[in-house]
């Protein structure tokens, strides 16, 4: 009976996927929302924690490259941070779409200006870190 036993359970092991139970494992949409969250707070500690180390920033008119890498992408937005005590992004819809999350974002605040600006951001996840930002603007 206990090598029937044994034998089952080898049988569960082998040939059942075995799936995390790691809490710290997060959707794409979950990094994109501690993104936000860092981004909300002006906190660039938060807000780096979910930047892959090569994360690039493109435009979607163009193609071009805004911000490659992290130290780049964390120079950036600490001044953006340090620039705009009041800065806020609320999401206006989000699209999950597989490892994609799209987000159209009302941003107010920004370098301390009281015009609110409108964005599309699509963001890239991969192995729980934002790889790619394409951003469309009106």
């Amino acid at each position: 009976m206990k090598n029937i036993l044994i034998k089952s359970l080898l049988v569960l092991f082998l040939y059942f996927p075995t799936y995390s139970t790691n809490a710290q494992d997060m959707t794409p949409e979950q990094v994109v929302q501690k993104s936000m969250e860092g981004y909300n707070n002006r906190d660039i500690n938060a807000f780096m924690a979910v930047m892959d180390a090569n994360v690039s920033v493109h435009n979607f008119s163009d193609g071009e490259i805004t911000i490659q890498g992290a130290a780049t992408c964390e120079e950036v937005y600490s001044e953006l941070f340090k620039a705009s005590p009041n800065l806020n992004s609320k999401i206006l819809t989000r699209t999950v779409f597989g490892n994609k999350i799209i987000d159209h974002e009302y941003i107010t605040g920004r370098n301390s200006s009281d015009q609110a600006i409108e964005l599309v951001l699509i963001y890239e996840v991969k192995n729980e870190k934002i790889a790619k930002i394409t951003v469309l603007r009106k």
